[in-house]
């Protein structure tokens, strides 16, 4: 691929990037100025915990787990992200450190932008800082929404609050496929597979969902819902 051509590729991928959605074309040639395109292998690590904010990630491809490992060793997944959303955003802005770990969990190609660069990018495009206003907001209210379930809720209510979460992402549907090990979500959802594995029998025992390997139908949505607004016991 030539310089050109590898230049309109990233320009496009840009382009369907949310948080740069609404964005004039110059200023999406803007933005493709100031991108670092970065192939991470599985496994590897993207920043750690109290390095230093100096830019944000955009996922192009693959996935990327952002987690916290306690004094014991002991990891907890706080969020996994897809192609098109953002992570490392909110320490950038603060000009803090990392709060948490990356590491990507499949090959994932990712953009990476300075904080110099996207602060000078940003005091000649302000409708870009609302376009990444916008994402955080709506970054918080979930992360509000992980805290209330890990607090409040026992462990099925936070599996049903994570599959209506999965629904809503895929515009309602029903059948949803998880793109994450078993093992992964259980610590996501402050567990073990064991008592993940129980508890997805029980709910395929209460009509409330089917299973099969990655593969999970929901049967019963409000079922889901009033097992989290009623704390989440089966």
């Amino acid at each position: 691929m030539g310089e050109k051509s590898e230049r309109l590729s990233i320009v496009r991928l840009i382009a369907g990037i949310p948080l740069f959605h609404g964005l004039p074309k110059d200023q999406i040639d803007d933005v493709a100025m100031i991108v670092t395109d970065q192939v991470f292998k599985k496994g590897q690590i993207i920043f750690s915990e109290g390095d230093e904010g100096n830019g944000f990630y955009v996922v192009i491809t693959g996935r990327v787990k952002i987690f916290k490992v306690s004094f014991e060793g002991k990891e907890q997944i706080l969020h996994f992200f897809g192609p098109g959303e953002p992570f490392g955003e909110t320490a950038v802005f603060a000009g803090e450190h990392f709060p948490a770990n990356a590491e990507a969990v499949e090959e994932s190609r990712i953009f990476f932008f300075s904080r110099q660069s996207l602060i000078d990018l940003i005091k000649k495009t302000p409708s870009l800082a609302l376009n990444m206003l916008a994402i955080l907001s709506r970054r918080l209210r979930r992360f509000a929404a992980l805290i209330d379930d890990l607090s409040l809720k026992e462990v099925p209510g936070r599996l049903a609050a994570y599959l209506l979460y999965l629904s809503e992402q895929h515009e309602g549907s029903t059948e949803l496929k998880l793109t994450i090990t078993k093992g992964q979500l259980a610590s996501l959802l402050g567990t073990i597979p064991e008592t993940l594995s129980r508890i997805l029998g029980k709910m395929t025992a209460q009509n409330l969902i089917e299973y099969e390997g990655p593969h999970i139908r929901i049967l019963d949505l409000e079922g889901l819902q009033e097992l989290v607004e009623t704390g989440g016991r089966l």
